[in-house]
């Protein structure tokens, strides 16, 4: 069986993500679990970078609009938040371009909106 691309670390930002939603629940907007999982990851030792702006290109040209995704833990995994009834194909173009962006490999889309819990989906580029 193949192992997983960055297995453990994804496994610590989990286990954060389901300790926000333990104590939160569903029903708050983005922004407030944006701020919860800034704490527990920090609580928790994860590294994590918030809102790092992703320099866009067209035609070996930057543009002047950047992508500023949620949070990039241990400067591999992008980590993008959502607090929706329903995960669309939209949030998942998103995750992927922001991987393309960002130069990495492993995304994880992540909704708090989703009841009785919190769902993580692993993107892999």
């Amino acid at each position: 069986m193949a192992k997983l691309v960055l297995e453990d670390e994804s496994y610590a930002i989990r286990g954060a993500v389901f300790e926000v939603y333990r104590e939160m629940g569903s029903g708050f907007l983005e922004a407030v679990y944006q701020e919860c999982l800034e704490k527990e990851l920090t609580k928790q030792g994860i590294p994590f970078e918030a809102q790092k702006d992703l320099t866009l290109v067209y035609k070996n040209e930057p543009l002047n609009h950047v992508y500023k995704p949620d949070l990039i833990c241990y400067d591999e995994i992008l980590v993008e938040l959502k607090a929706v009834k329903k995960i669309t194909p939209q949030h998942h173009a998103q995750v992927i371009n922001y991987l393309k962006a960002a130069n990495l490999h492993l995304g994880l889309l992540v909704n708090f909106g989703a009841h009785p819990k919190a769902t993580i989906e692993r993107l892999v580029l």
